[in-house]
């Protein structure tokens, strides 16, 4: 067999148990609050070419987001305490809905707020927006003082947002998990339990950062949320986790910078992944990362995504190589 660029089929299904279901061309998605609303990167790279985009957190009413200083650098990785700052949903239809429209990419609008009420005030003024394919419901932002993580910490609560936002709309319904949790399994079973159609795992991990020549913490808020590279471990023993517990299409989020990382998470049972913090110095990574998983998989003799996905799970088929030993292609 020749394995051409057709060849291979990258097409991953996110809600296959929902009546519109949420098709994307290859499984590689960019993260929310790291690609603004898809508009800012559209002149930097082809944004067509991306399995989908989610935007930043969106809330009822516009929101400032914290004070200054939001970022700090960490050792292989970064803490961010941003906020949620945004336009509010009615700009986002007003605004940024007809060009998504326009785009074949599918863009997944992340879904804020303080209260189960708003979380479904949102989801209700999305529902049926033309450019809008989905919504990822954010019950794990460390960085607001009320609602968001707050909900995603206990099983009752998560479940209780899920089950109001699939109430107010007919799109498909992604539920973003926090890690700052006991036991993640527990959340996630609540809700698929409750109607979530996939979930996202994880958002970023609480710390803190000290500038000691202020001696004073180095955010605003003192606290932020840590990504990059320095999160990855603990992501993806937490989507293995989840994977073995759960049946829905996971998306597998927090320190991929690499095609190999992103096989790792698609291995531990990751459906599709999201680039996050990479991209703030390499806006071109999510692509670089599409090319390298089709590059492995005819490296691999497979024709689709899907022979992969949970290929480390437990009971999963060893794949060996023609040297009688598991084969060891890199992706770096």
């Amino acid at each position: 067999m020749t394995y051409d660029r057709d060849d291979i089929d990258l097409h991953v299904e996110l809600a296959p148990q929902h009546k519109r279901g949420l098709r994307l061309n290859n499984p590689v998605m960019v993260a929310s609050g790291t690609f603004g609303y898809g508009t800012e990167y559209a002149k930097l790279i082809d944004i067509q070419r991306l399995g989908a985009i989610v935007s930043k957190g969106v809330t009822l009413r516009p929101r400032r987001g914290n004070a200054q200083h939001r970022t700090v650098e960490t050792p292989a990785g970064m803490l961010n305490s941003i906020g949620l700052q945004n336009i509010g949903v009615r700009a986002v239809v007003r605004e940024k809905a007809p060009i998504w429209a326009q785009w074949t990419v599918p863009v997944i609008v992340n879904v804020a707020g303080e209260t189960v009420e708003q979380y479904a005030a949102v989801a209700e003024r999305l529902d049926g927006v033309p450019g809008v394919a989905g919504l990822e419901i954010n019950i794990s932002c460390p960085n607001v003082s009320a609602g968001g993580m707050e909900f995603g910490r206990d099983p009752s609560s998560a479940a209780s947002v899920t089950r109001a936002v699939k109430d107010y709309t007919d799109l498909p319904v992604i539920v973003k998990l926090t890690p700052n949790v006991g036991n993640v399994v527990e959340i996630a079973e609540a809700v698929v339990e409750a109607g979530a159609d996939a979930l996202t795992l994880i958002n970023t991990l609480l710390g803190l950062s000290i500038d000691i020549c202020r001696r004073r913490p180095s955010l605003a808020t003192a606290t932020g949320g840590l990504s990059g590279p320095a999160i990855k471990p603990v992501a993806l023993r937490m989507v293995y986790q989840v994977a073995r517990a759960v049946r829905v299409p996971l998306i597998g989020c927090g320190g991929i910078a690499t095609s190999g990382d992103a096989l790792e998470f698609i291995m531990a049972g990751a459906t599709a992944v999201q680039v996050g913090t990479a991209t703030f110095s390499r806006p071109q990574v999510a692509l670089e990362i599409v090319s390298g998983l089709r590059s492995f998989l005819r490296e691999q003799r497979a024709v689709s995504i899907g022979e992969i996905v949970g290929a480390a799970l437990p009971g999963a088929p060893l794949r060996r190589g023609a040297g009688g030993s598991p084969e060891q292609t890199s992706t770096r």
